[in-house]
Formats: structure tokens, sequence, C-alpha cells
């Protein structure tokens, strides 16, 4: 628990403003990859059936298309907002993982699509280990417990 402290008060002092519109962005980007998939599950799960081992297991793909498409819209939403940014990113981890390693890593070595993958992955860990920063949520609402608690 001291080690899980010491990086969030890490995390907390050393973010640059920066960082906080890039959170903005990979949040909105979420949302849209999930809103993707939402309007169209038939092409999710076309993906899902392409990597071998979750074929076997039909209710597998069931999970995996409706915790794909909430977490990408919900923990999209969250990551804008700055709220729980730090778990929803945890959250996150596991699918872009996945979209790395099982799904666009067998595609061309050239597509676009496997380096960001490879670059919202690296922001998901940065911002585990950053958190949300001062524009946000979960800033503002430590800002007025401090406050009120005075």
């Amino acid at each position: 628990m001291k080690a899980i402290n010491n990086i969030s008060n890490w995390g907390d002092n050393h973010h640059p403003k920066i960082l906080d519109l890039i959170r903005i962005l990979l949040g909105v980007f979420l949302v849209l990859k999930g809103w993707v998939f939402f309007t169209n599950m038939a092409f999710l799960r076309d993906i899902l059936l392409t990597t071998d081992g979750v074929k076997a297991f039909p209710v597998l793909i069931v999970a995996l298309l409706y915790y794909i498409t909430y977490v990408h819209l919900a923990g999209g939403i969250l990551i804008v907002l700055g709220l729980f940014t730090r778990v929803v990113s945890i959250l996150q981890i596991p699918i872009i993982f996945g979209a790395v390693f099982f799904v666009n890593i067998f595609r061309s070595p050239v597509n676009s699509e496997l380096w960001l993958s490879i670059l919202i992955l690296a922001l998901l860990m940065l911002f585990v280990v950053i958190g949300s920063g001062p524009l946000s949520l979960d800033h503002f609402l430590s800002d007025t417990n401090k406050s009120t608690t005075v």
C-alpha cells in the first residue's frame, strides 16, 4: 500500500498541464472507438473471431464484446473528465494489450493500427502512474474535500 501511495504522490507532483490535454484526447479517442464498436458489434465480433484462442468459447466472445464496448465508452468518458483515471486506465490496459498482441501484430508490420494501439497502451500505462492531473474532477474534488475539512 505504501508503494501505491508513493506512486500516486509522485504522479500528482510531476504532472505538466499538457498531459491533461493528452488525457482528454485519449478519452475522446476511447469513446469514439467504443461508439464504433457499439454501433457495429458485428465488426468487433469478426475481429474477435480472427484470434485463435477465443473461437472455442462463444460465451467468452459475448462477454468480450460487451466488456470492450462499455469499458471504452464509460472509461473514455471518465478519462475525459479526469475521474478515477488510474482505475479506468487499468481496466483499459487488457483490452489494448489484446489489440496489440493478439489482433494487430498478425497483420502487416506497417499497419497503422498497431502503432496507434501501442501509443494508446503507452499512454494508458502513463496515466496509471501519473493519474488525472490538475485539470480533472479528481483534483477538483480532492481540493473541495481539503477546504471543507479545514
